[in-house]
């Protein structure tokens, strides 16, 4: 078989740009940096963070359960780990201001769920808090379930962020909701927000669910933990330190 010189010369040049390019590819993909789904693998997500929620209802499975467990799905979506609680249909005990939370030991004097939780919020990294309205603001059980759980294991809840769901079939939502940030801001939490308040309408689980604003404010709420957390997270691996607290100053206006 024939070929001319010219033919040859081609001949060499292809094959050696074939050469050429598969050792260049080689090397890239050698060095390549880490896609954004391979990045994702190196942060701390995939069940490593935990939210704890709690259900303030004493309906176990009612109207704020469902707001709850549609944050929570959102969360899992991200690959923050979810435990709802309930706080039961039992008497909640109040906080006495007995303050032995304070010296004798750091748990409240009474054993119940208040010191359960307090023991999971240790090593929880957010929390939400549901409550369905009454009278413009959250159920009594809810409120002396958080009293007694702020002041005696306010340190664990420090610098985590917390975020507020209230539940009602008409009005008071803005109130409640109100009432329940509070713990959070006196306790140096970032408060994470919505797209709108954090409410939904319903007298039950099947209403709440048609209301189809409400239960996209949830979804939101739950991208905007997941987005805290993780900022938090990457902030630590930065070494970026919480913040140097003062010595605490309390002045009376009664002297």
């Amino acid at each position: 078989m024939n070929i001319s010189l010219k033919s040859l010369i081609s001949i060499v040049a292809l094959v050696g740009s074939f050469l050429l390019n598969s050792c260049t590819e080689q090397r890239n993909k050698e060095t390549a940096q880490p896609t954004t789904q391979e990045k994702k693998s190196t942060t701390k997500t995939d069940g490593t963070m935990k939210v704890l929620l709690i259900n303030g209802s004493p309906n176990e499975f009612g109207s704020t359960f469902t707001a709850l467990s549609e944050v929570a799905n959102m969360l899992n979506q991200e690959g923050i780990e979810t435990e709802i609680i309930h706080i039961g249909r039992g008497a909640m005990q109040g906080c006495i201001a007995c303050r032995k939370c304070r010296g004798e030991s750091d748990k409240c004097v009474f054993d119940d769920l208040v010191n359960e939780v307090a023991e999971k919020a240790k090593n929880a990294d957010g929390f939400v808090f549901g409550s369905p309205v009454y009278y413009a603001s959250a159920n009594g059980s809810m409120i002396a379930f958080l009293d007694r759980l702020f002041y005696s294991q306010s340190k664990h809840f420090a610098h985590k962020p917390g975020a507020a769901v209230v539940a009602a079939r008409r009005a008071g939502t803005t109130a409640a909701l109100d009432n329940l940030n509070k713990y959070f801001t006196i306790n140096q939490m970032p408060v994470v927000s919505s797209q709108y308040w954090n409410m939904v309408y319903g007298n039950n689980g099947e209403e709440v669910k048609k209301d189809l604003e409400g239960m996209q404010i949830m979804r939101t709420l739950g991208k905007n933990m997941a987005w805290l957390l993780k900022s938090i997270e990457a902030g630590k691996q930065a070494g970026i330190e919480l913040p140097e607290r003062e010595p605490r100053v309390a002045t009376n206006f009664i002297r």
